[in-house]
């Protein structure tokens, strides 16, 4: 997932939070999630997602984010959240959904109860 940040915004590296496990890493010129090497909850990816889709909201240090549909429904699966990753799969062979952003993330959050 790439995450956009703002003007004001430099550089944001390190963990959101506890409980993720992921964190954002600077390559090159951009700032991706990366997957932990220690131990990561089965819905911790699918929180991880939500939390920089709700710090996009505010546009304070991030504008937005960028993920595939593959990496959404893989998060939404391993977070048991079938109903909602069967959504976007169906979304992508429908070929009208190939990527999300964070005002599709907080949508989805939204129409699924999640």
């Amino acid at each position: 997932m790439q995450i956009i940040l703002s003007k004001q915004c430099e550089s944001l590296t390190g963990s959101l939070g506890r409980g993720f496990g992921y964190f954002i890493q600077r390559r090159k010129e951009r700032f991706f999630s990366q997957r932990s090497k220690h131990q990561v909850p089965p819905d911790g990816h699918w929180r991880f997602i939500l939390a920089c889709a709700n710090l996009a909201q505010s546009k304070l240090y991030v504008t937005d984010i960028r993920l595939s549909w593959e990496e959404l429904q893989s998060a939404l699966y391993e977070a048991h959240h079938f109903q909602a990753a069967r959504k976007v799969k169906d979304n992508e062979y429908a070929a009208c959904k190939k990527s999300y952003n964070a005002a599709d993330i907080l949508n989805l959050k939204i129409t699924f109860g999640l």
